[in-house]
């Protein structure tokens, strides 16, 4: 059997591929969708064709074949497992993912009676998607595609990140649209995966700017 019997038996253009000779002659996959198509025929032949069954094996990891076995259609991607429930988004569709990394910006700021402490002041991230550069993210807070397409947003909930070091969990619902590219019609931002961020330590001076790294991943939801 060769690949051309098994794309036409698959599409029904054919009643039956032609079996002579199968168990002497090697069968190569070249695409996933052959493959996926073959264990299927597997499962609905299983008797009839057990030594196919047997030559699959003998070729292809098993744990490929029991992902063919149990394989489901595709469906659209909806909120990250990750989130926490209380973002109340898992029934949105994600439509973009982009990891940042750069650094919080902190400010010192002195109270009313003059004690200092910092202050959060505005993110600088670049955006990066598949080790490519995509954009950047920087007050607003706002999120800027590299073909000038952004939105805006502001926070509607957070949760603690994984450790004391690192920058809280949010969840931002979107204000603002610029562009009419991929981020048209997203509804929220989430921040997950965060990973530093977070100042310590004595603040001397009013006015004083500080910067502590961090990195995140933003979910951009419809």
């Amino acid at each position: 059997m060769n690949l051309l019997d098994l794309v036409r038996y698959q599409s029904g253009n054919s009643s039956q591929p032609d079996r002579t000779g199968d168990t002497d002659r090697p069968i190569v996959f070249g695409r996933w969708r052959c493959y996926v198509g073959w264990a299927r025929h597997i499962v609905r032949r299983s008797i009839r064709m057990s030594k196919y069954k047997l030559t699959c094996r003998m070729i292809v990891p098993v744990s490929l074949l029991l992902n063919c076995f149990f394989a489901m259609p595709a469906s659209p991607q909806t909120g990250p497992a990750s989130v926490p429930a209380a973002f109340g988004v898992a029934n949105h569709e994600t439509i973009l993912v982009v990891q940042a990394t750069g650094a919080q910006i902190y400010e010192c700021k002195a109270d009313a009676n003059g004690a200092t402490s910092w202050t959060f002041r505005e993110p600088v991230a670049t955006l990066v998607r598949g080790g490519e550069t995509v954009g950047r993210h920087y007050a607003g807070p706002t999120w800027e595609l590299s073909d000038g397409e952004a939105v805006q947003a502001k926070q509607s909930a957070t949760a603690p990140g994984a450790t004391s070091n690192d920058v809280a969990l949010l969840k931002l619902d979107v204000v603002n649209h610029r562009g009419s590219g991929i981020l048209q019609s997203a509804k929220f931002v989430l921040r997950l995966n965060t990973s530093g961020g977070v100042l310590k330590g004595e603040c001397p001076k009013a006015g004083e700017l500080r910067a502590a790294a961090y990195s995140a991943d933003y979910t951009f939801l419809k």
